[in-house]
C-alpha cells in the first residue's frame, strides 16, 4: 500500500504528563521524591535492589491505570489515515501502543517487561510486578527493563536510521536535553521539516525547528487534523 509520507515522531514525557505519569524532574534530581542516583543508576540497584524495584513497581501500576490521551490518540489515527508513522520515544510507558501506534521504538526500555541482570537480551513481558526472588532462566535477578543514567541506549543507532528516512520529524513532550537521544535531529536530512510542539517551544527550538507553543494534548491532534485533509505532510 502507497503511504501519504513517513513521519517520524520523537516523543518525551510531556505526552504521558497529560495523562496523568509524573514526569522525571533534573532541576532538583528527584523522580517522584526520590533521588535519582537511588533508583535509577546501576549503583542504586547494586545498593539496594529492593528499592529500586518498589520504585518501579510503583510506577508500574500508576502507568496500568492511565489511559492515552488526544495525542496519542491523533498520532495513531494519521497511521490509521495512510501515513507512515513511526515513533522513537523516551517514554518507558505503553501508551502509544494502547493507542494503536503499531511502530513504536523505545529508546529507554519498557517498563511493563523484565529482564535479565546478566544478560539484556533475554527480556519477559510482565502481567504483575518485580520481587526480589525471581529470577532469569539463567537464575540472576531479574530488573526493570528500563536504561538507566550511566547505562547504554542500545537502539540509538536504529532510532538514527530511522530518523534519517524522515519525511516530516515531529518533536513533542521532551526538552532536547537528554542525551543521547536529543541528537536525533542531527540525523535528519538538511532539508527535511521538522516542527516542536511543547508550551515553550519558542523558547526550546533549535534553529531551523518550527515552534508551535502548545501543549501535546492541544498541538498534536490539530496538526494531525491538517495532515489528514490535505493528504500530505506540510509546515503548518
Amino acid at each position: 500500500m502507497t503511504t501519504l509520507g513517513h513521519l517520524v515522531v520523537f516523543s518525551g514525557s510531556g505526552i504521558s504528563a497529560e495523562s496523568g505519569i509524573k514526569t522525571f524532574r533534573a532541576s532538583d534530581g528527584l523522580w517522584e521524591d526520590h533521588p535519582v542516583e537511588e533508583v535509577a543508576t546501576p549503583q542504586g540497584w547494586q545498593r539496594d535492589p529492593e528499592r529500586v524495584l518498589g520504585f518501579y513497581n510503583q510506577r508500574r501500576e500508576q502507568i496500568r491505570k492511565a489511559q492515552p490521551n488526544a495525542a496519542h490518540k491523533a498520532l495513531a489515527s494519521l497511521e490509521q489515515a495512510g501515513f507512515k508513522v513511526t515513533i522513537i520515544t523516551q517514554n518507558i510507558d505503553d501508551l502509544h501502543e494502547r493507542a494503536g501506534s503499531s511502530q513504536v521504538i523505545h529508546l529507554h526500555g519498557e517498563i511493563l517487561k523484565a529482564r535479565s541482570s546478566v544478560d539484556e537480551r533475554m527480556c519477559y513481558p510482565l502481567k504483575g510486578n518485580i520481587a526480589l526472588g525471581d529470577v532469569c532462566d539463567k537464575g540472576s535477578q531479574l530488573r526493570p527493563d528500563v536504561v538507566w543514567f550511566g547505562e547504554a541506549v542500545p537502539l540509538f543507532e536504529e532510532a538514527c536510521a530511522i530518523a534519517s528516512q524522515a519525511d516530516f520529524l515531529l518533536v513533542v513532550g521532551t526538552s532536547l536535553a537528554v542525551m543521547p537521544a536529543a541528537s536525533l535531529l542531527s540525523y535528519i536530512d538538511y532539508d527535511t521539516p521538522c516542527v516542536l510542539i511543547d508550551p515553550d517551544a519558542d523558547a526550546l527550538s533549535p534553529p531551523g525547528v518550527a515552534a508551535i507553543n502548545a501543549t501535546a494534548g492541544e498541538g498534536v491532534p490539530t496538526l494531525v487534523e491538517q495532515w489528514k485533509a490535505q493528504g500530505k505532510l506540510e509546515l503548518p
